[in-house]
């Protein structure tokens, strides 16, 4: 008894562990963009990410080997998973606050389950409508606060939030068999190919001065390098180990809730009833859809 005890315990402080690191991305994430362009940035850190898991997982006598029959399903799951998830999230930081695109980006689960109905034949259930009401509820205080006349950025930036939410539910759903490799080898190969389409696109299109970095800059460059892409999936893969799926993925409303704070604390922005009572809303309704799956 003591043993799964304490089995649980690892666990449960695996999950804090990447609940925070992820969590605290968003807000130094914002700040890097004050210095290099999102894809460039986003696109470097995961191909030196990429690069550090793979060795990783060779250390560890795992192959990187891709079968020839999974290779379609890994070049779609590192578009939906990384390109879309990472990129478009990144990209979207330029226009919005972390509260709401973070929010947005948590809808994830709720979109997964309308996405079930056509492509799983998985019939919505009142709960489901009940996940949908709260959600959509909760985003619409949070972005409806001045009204709802959105500038041409800020409809821009929610537009790619919800892409990025979107297309990772449909990743979800399209990818629910586990690709016949290990894990952090997926992993690896997802982050490897999303994250350098990224780069190639920022180095092509973003014109920035990549010199332009200080070392502030520097600095969460190095944390989203290896914190998130890096650290925090292997606490994340430990913790599906140790706990059940639902406990865990529901522990990862964590990750808005302490991205929304910790930005209020990092970078000054809103946190009042407003932004508490969409919260709650919004994640009352991922919590709902996190229940069923």
């Amino acid at each position: 008894m003591d043993t799964a005890r304490h089995h649980r315990s690892i666990g449960f402080l695996c999950l804090l562990v990447t609940a925070f690191g992820w969590a605290l991305n968003w807000p130094l994430m914002k700040l890097l963009l004050q210095q290099w362009p999102p894809l460039f940035a986003r696109g470097l850190a995961g191909v030196c990410a990429a690069v550090i898991l793979g060795t990783l997982a060779l250390s560890r006598g795992q192959s990187l080997a891709v079968p020839r029959e999974a290779i379609p399903r890994l070049l779609f799951a590192s578009f939906t998973n990384v390109f879309a998830w990472m990129g478009f999230g990144t990209m979207a930081m330029k226009f919005v606050t972390v509260g709401e695109g973070a929010l947005l980006a948590y809808t994830m689960p709720i979109w997964a389950m309308l996405f079930a109905w056509p492509l799983l034949h998985v019939r919505p259930t009142l709960r489901d409508l009940a996940a949908l009401v709260l959600g959509v509820a909760g985003v619409a205080l949070l972005l409806g606060g001045n009204g709802f006349a959105f500038s041409a950025g800020k409809l821009i930036g929610i537009a790619l939030a919800l892409a990025c939410a979107i297309l990772f539910a449909l990743g979800n759903v399209v990818n629910r068999k586990q690709l016949p490799m290990p894990p952090l080898a997926v992993v690896a190969w997802q982050v490897g190919i999303g994250c350098f389409a990224m780069l190639i696109l920022g180095v092509l299109f973003e014109q920035a001065d990549y010199a332009a970095i200080t070392p502030f800059g520097i600095g969460c460059f190095v944390y989203m390098t290896l914190m998130p892409m890096g650290i925090c999936y292997l606490t994340w893969f430990e913790t599906l180990r140790r706990l059940p799926p639902t406990s865990a993925s529901t522990g990862m409303l964590l990750v808005p809730v302490i991205g929304v704070v910790s930005a209020a604390m990092i970078l000054g922005e809103p946190l009042g009833l407003r932004e508490i009572g969409a919260m709650a809303l919004t994640l009352g309704g991922v919590t709902l859809a996190l229940q069923k799956a």
